[in-house]
């Protein structure tokens, strides 16, 4: 399915459903329907579910930076005039969202999954043939436990991207920031409920990082989806959005 998406000032974003709001926070190549049955989902089930389009391609490379892109969140929550919200984030996404916590500290609750904030491999690495389409094809397949998940316009999509010079110096700009912003120190002192849904087969942030995650934070629930990669929402999305709404029920009282 695909969202409207709303163009407002300088923000373009989907926006589905009335209810209390989730905003969903996109990884670094920016594939706005990986969430889409996420999107369907809770926005049938009394939730607003807000996307923003991170601007990970249009900032001034010395800006391309995970501190910039919880800026813009900040701003872009500020513009909509939210009060109250949940951040949720796969793979960079996980990151700004954290990143958020730490210099805002404004959202109710944190849902991450296959998150980047600790250790993360191949985000900003395998790009030397990129004119090489059966080589991106496999590095998309490899992200998930069961390569048919790599769609042809997946695989395009990502093809497209890494061969735009411009979009590609930003990946790797992106990658060695969220490098630089090491989360291990700062989880300790985030106290917000943190839902933790990770692949046992995720080759991107391994299960030793969604381990790690639910020991440093203090508020945290671990959850774990067998037979699944870096994108739980896309590879299991009835069991990803199952856990999910259990969770909002009985730790943020939302239903």
């Amino acid at each position: 399915m695909n969202y409207n998406i709303v163009k407002d000032g300088q923000y373009k974003y989907i926006e589905e459903g009335e209810g209390f709001p989730i905003i969903i926070l996109h990884g670094l190549m920016g594939n706005l329907s990986n969430f889409n049955q996420a999107t369907s989902y809770f926005s049938k089930n009394n939730y607003k579910v807000i996307m923003p389009v991170l601007p990970i391609y249009e900032l001034p490379i010395i800006k391309t930076s995970v501190k910039e892109l919880a800026t813009f969140l900040e701003n872009f929550i500020t513009h909509k005039k939210l009060k109250e919200f949940v951040l949720m984030g796969n793979s960079l996404g996980g990151h700004i969202g954290l990143y958020y916590t730490k210099i805002f500290n404004k959202a109710k609750g944190l849902i991450l999954t296959g998150s980047s904030g600790l250790y993360e491999k191949g985000m900003g690495s395998g790009y030397t043939k990129r004119s090489d389409y059966n080589v991106i094809k496999k590095k998309v397949e490899e992200v998930f436990y069961d390569p048919k998940v790599a769609s042809k316009e997946l695989v395009d999509e990502v093809f497209k991207t890494v061969n735009d010079r411009n979009k590609l110096i930003r990946i790797l700009a992106m990658a060695k920031s969220a490098i630089r912003h090491n989360m291990s120190e700062d989880l300790p002192k985030m106290k917000l409920p943190v839902c933790i849904i990770w692949g046992k087969n995720d080759n991107v942030t391994p299960p030793d990082v969604g381990n790690e995650f639910n020991k440093l934070l203090p508020n945290s629930n671990l959850f774990w989806l067998d037979k699944c990669g870096h994108a739980p929402m896309m590879e299991h999305p009835e069991k990803f959005n199952s856990i999910l709404h259990k969770w909002f029920i009985s730790k943020m009282n939302l239903k």
